[in-house]
């Protein structure tokens, strides 16, 4: 077996390969990794995520461009607002934190704030860590870290993750805080806006448990996240504290589920390539080589939704109704053997799929006569 750092090396030279020649990554962030650890059995997702492939500029490619994203209108204004809650050494962020979770502790008249410029992403994971550990090392000050790197082992290749803010509490305890630009209006947000925030969160909370770890007591990472976004139709900043416990758990749990990337590459044919200026019959041949586990919800998270949502189409895949229904339905995977099933042309009758839909179309038969009289 060769050394991990030959084996390391091999799969960064594959993943380039499937890249394509000079074509550089495209980073893995919190929002495409909470998205990925939704849908876990998605393999085609895990290798073009796990390769640095802009699946933007592949899904133009494939002729199903997609308009997942946020407008450069609404990046400006969250960056715009983003620049007025650090303002001042942080000193709004850090008050909004200690009313909304630390209440306990000295108000922060006075915070460090550390330089975490470093050279790549793998330096300003180590700078991130290294003042992570000299804040524990101070207890009694606030500390705050703009725009930490964290690194996250995903199926077996790391993740940097960049979050908004991290906060050391003077009892030495870590809160991470995501700044959004969506609104809180009489102190509440958009429920789907909010939970996708939490998921992101707890991607970083999982993420720096990982630097926790490492240090000897090892500190706590807080569960409760801090959500700062404009108050009402204002540009003040409002925070609410919001508890991603649930999100973490299910998370992990996901992410511990996710085929290790090397063995998807492996799987693959030879001189397999995602590069977007492949002619497209080769780029489709080549995207439809990796299977894809499509459901509905990929249409707000993963931007080959529409490519793959019309090739599950085509196939008459069950999936395409929704993982609610495809778990309903057991081993019929095609709308044609659902179909049939019902009639009573094909299906075990002892199979409760089977008949429930038998009973279905009877009631619908009954339902259709009963109307017609």
């Amino acid at each position: 077996m060769p050394p991990p750092r030959t084996r390391g090396t091999a799969l960064r030279q594959r993943l380039a390969e499937l890249r394509g020649p000079d074509v550089p990554a495209k980073a893995l962030d919190a929002r495409a990794l909470a998205a990925l650890a939704a849908n876990p059995g998605c393999a085609r997702r895990a290798i073009l995520d796990g390769a640095g492939v802009n699946k933007t500029a592949l899904a133009s490619a494939l002729g199903a461009p997609s308009a997942f994203g946020q407008s450069q209108f609404a990046l400006t204004r969250g960056n715009a607002f983003e620049a007025k809650v650090k303002a001042d050494g942080g000193a709004e962020l850090l008050r909004l934190v200690h009313e909304k979770l630390d209440r306990s502790a000295e108000p922060p008249a006075e915070a460090r704030v550390p330089d975490l410029t470093a050279t790549g992403p793998q330096g300003r994971t180590a700078r991130t860590a290294l003042e992570l550990r000299e804040a524990v090392a101070h207890p009694g000050a606030w500390t705050l870290l703009d725009h930490p790197m964290l690194a996250l082992d995903v199926a077996g290749s790391p993740a940097f993750l960049e979050p908004d803010a991290v906060v050391v509490h003077p009892d030495g305890s870590w809160t991470v805080v995501e700044i959004k630009s969506f609104p809180l209006l009489d102190g509440s947000a958009d429920p789907a806006k909010v939970g996708a925030a939490a998921r992101q969160a707890a991607v970083y909370v999982l993420a720096l448990e990982e630097v926790a770890a490492r240090l000897d007591p090892a500190p706590r990472v807080r569960h409760r996240i801090l959500l700062v976004c404009p108050r009402d139709f204002s540009n003040h900043p409002a925070a609410s504290a919001v508890d991603v416990r649930k999100q973490r758990a299910v998370t992990a749990r996901q992410l511990a589920r996710l085929t290790r990337i090397e063995d998807i590459a492996d799987a693959l044919p030879e001189g397999t390539c995602f590069s977007p200026e492949l002619p497209a019959e080769e780029l489709t041949a080549a995207v439809e080589s990796v299977p894809a586990t499509y459901a509905p919800e990929c249409l707000s998270a993963c931007e080959l939704a529409f490519h793959c949502r019309s090739r599950s189409r085509e196939t008459g895949a069950v999936t395409s109704l929704g993982r609610a229904v495809r778990a309903e339905l057991g081993g019929l995977t095609t709308v044609e053997d659902v179909l049939a099933a019902a009639r009573g042309e094909a299906g075990d009758p002892s199979d409760p799929a089977v008949a429930a839909l038998r009973r279905a179309a009877t009631l619908r038969a009954e339902a259709l006569e009963a109307a017609c009289r």
